[in-house]
């Protein structure tokens, strides 16, 4: 392998390493239990199946965005600030299931994915002029933690208080 090879396709490599850590986390973390089976959901709340394919499809549009940033990025700082947002988006993504599905608490999962929504967002500004291909790629995900928010914040007034054991 050489230098040249590894460098045009280090950005494919760490998008699928990266992409599949968190499906296999996120669906680690996932519970669909008794205790999520046993929520109200509101009416329009979308049939669970729909997750799945939801979030493999955004997990390939980001995985492409970050290709497509990291071959247009102006510098070595920019490439280093773009591995950065999308490790800490990663992390903020895992950290939600977590809080949701394995603690059962909305809750905190709610006030966690305003954390998780700045960081697509992040995304989406920082990628914008040097790669605005990459920046719309990414607003499916900002759309979709929005309804997940709205999703969370619904579940909770349906449900709440959680906590109480």
């Amino acid at each position: 392998m050489s230098a040249e090879w590894f460098a045009h396709y280090k950005p494919i490599i760490f998008a699928v390493v990266w992409g599949l850590v968190l499906a296999l986390a996120g669906a680690w973390a996932t519970d669909i239990g008794e205790w999520y089976k046993s929520l109200q959901q509101p009416p329009w709340k979308p049939p669970d199946w729909v997750f799945g394919p939801m979030w493999t499809v955004i997990f390939i549009l980001a995985g492409v965005a970050f290709v497509m940033a990291y071959h247009r990025a102006p510098n070595q700082e920019t490439i280093r600030m773009l591995v950065i947002l999308f490790i800490v988006n990663g992390l903020f993504n895992f950290i939600w299931s977590v809080l949701y599905f394995r603690m059962q608490r909305p809750d905190w999962a709610l006030i966690e994915a305003v954390g998780l929504w700045l960081s697509v967002l992040a995304i989406v500004l920082a990628t914008r002029s040097y790669s605005p291909i990459s920046s719309l790629l990414m607003l499916p995900y900002l759309a979709w933690v929005s309804v997940a928010m709205l999703l969370n914040w619904t579940t909770i007034q349906l449900n709440g208080p959680f906590g109480r054991g």
